[in-house]
């Protein structure tokens, strides 16, 4: 956020200019929400002015209007779409104890969210394939995000690690790498192989990742990762 010395001349509450400056955010975020909707369906690449214009059933100059181009579009969805994997996936784990009790909370929100996202698809994941060969202000708030996730991961691995959870030479690195593997294999194998026991073999696969790089004496390590999903989601065994 930057912060400028000029005044800002702002709506006072209850005023015209106010309940103005209200509807149009609130109309932004419904046209965001809608275009969110259709980029999990057919991509960020295939989200145009027209086709939310249609949806929204506003006008392309309406819709036009709230962002001023495609490229804006596509950011705001990325931001929306960070901003809901953050309160379902990073914030509620917070509340966990640090530690691998609070890694445990984190990949299993994260299951939980993905076991949604194979019938509605991950922003981050097909993304990176329509992205990650192409710079631009739309690839660089994509790889943000993802990075910024990843980030927060990787500190609360650190952090069981440095509460003893983990064994003294584990490489945080390393096992974030296979932690955030097992959630790409799982949307590959779930969502474009449609291959059953896809969720459950994640789940095992994060437990046997904990069982390498456990410390012998953390009891944080002890429990199998719970049941999170639905066992009715595309790709686990009925």
């Amino acid at each position: 956020m930057f912060v400028t010395d000029l005044p800002v001349k702002t709506a006072r509450p209850g005023s015209r200019e106010g309940r103005a400056l209200q509807k149009g955010q609130q109309t932004k975020a419904a046209i965001v929400d809608a275009a969110l909707g259709l980029a999990t369906q057919i991509g960020l690449e295939g989200l145009s002015i027209g086709a939310l214009a249609e949806v929204t059933q506003m006008s392309k100059s309406g819709v036009f209007a709230h962002f001023g181009s495609r490229e804006e579009l596509q950011i705001s969805v990325i931001r929306e779409y960070h901003t809901r994997f953050e309160d379902e996936v990073f914030y509620p784990a917070m509340q966990a104890p640090r530690g691998l009790p609070r890694v445990r909370a984190l990949f299993g929100n994260w299951m939980k969210r993905t076991s949604v996202e194979i019938d509605s698809g991950c922003l981050y994941i097909s993304g990176a394939v329509e992205f990650d060969d192409r710079p631009g202000p739309v690839r660089d708030a994509l790889a943000g995000s993802v990075k910024t996730w990843l980030a927060a991961m990787h500190r609360a691995v650190a952090v069981a690690k440095e509460e003893g959870h983990l064994l003294p030479g584990t490489d945080v690195d390393q096992m974030l790498f296979e932690i955030h593997g097992l959630i790409l294999a799982l949307h590959y194998e779930a969502r474009f192989l449609k291959a059953p026991g896809s969720i459950e073999r994640a789940v095992r696969g994060f437990d046997n990742i904990l069982a390498g790089y456990a410390a012998p004496s953390s009891t944080a390590a002890a429990s199998p990762a719970k049941r999170t999903v639905s066992s009715k989601s595309k790709g686990s065994k009925e």
